[in-house]
């Protein structure tokens, strides 16, 4: 298992937050590794100097990009709970509705944060940090869930719809077959009855 201390985080100035911009963009589009500082530098308007003056590596630039990734989804998918109201299967369900608003615009390719797992493997690199701390705050969040529901298992059911979630999201980005994030609603509302 990989560290659970949370990396450094960068000051974002405006030329960081253009770089941070370009970054995402680059590196969801392209492939983590595939995306070079230069590139970077390029497409945000910056020079190199100023790039290494604000995040100091390449490495910090690919945390920031899935902490901020990872900060915006939480932010937007907090705005669903809490208009799906108190009762836990609604929430359940309202996670399910975040995914299916969420993806067609900031996730075409399938879940961001599983696609820089298949660059980022190593416990050590400080980004594998936000990459798992994401996917344990989903797992988190739906045991709890399924706890608030009175599921007799909730780590299981928690399981298991942390997997019809995740499932949905690649499907989604393989496009494979027609929704599948309403076809995992659909399942998880079964789950749940």
């Amino acid at each position: 298992m990989g560290t659970t201390e949370s990396p450094r985080r960068v000051t974002m100035t405006p030329a960081a937050r253009r770089v941070l911009e370009a970054a995402a963009r680059l590196f969801y589009e392209r492939g983590i590794h595939a995306v070079g500082v230069d590139l970077i530098a390029a497409e945000a308007g910056v020079t190199k100097k100023t790039l290494y003056d604000r995040f100091g590596s390449k490495e910090q630039i690919v945390v920031e990009y899935l902490a901020d990734r990872d900060e915006r989804w939480r932010a937007f998918l907090a705005r669903h709970l809490e208009a799906a109201g108190p009762t836990p299967r609604a929430r359940v369900l309202a996670v399910f509705d975040a995914l299916g608003a969420w993806s067609p615009q900031h996730s075409p390719k399938g879940c961001g944060m599983v696609n820089a797992h298949a660059e980022i493997s190593d416990p050590a690199h400080p980004a594998y940090a936000v990459i798992t701390g994401q996917k344990r705050g989903m797992l988190t969040l739906f045991t709890d869930l399924a706890r608030e529901a009175g599921a007799a298992e909730a780590e299981q059911l928690g399981g298991d719809l942390m997997l019809l979630h995740e499932g949905a999201l690649v499907a989604h980005g393989l496009g494979i077959f027609d929704d599948p994030i309403g076809q995992a609603r659909e399942r998880a509302r079964a789950l749940l009855a």
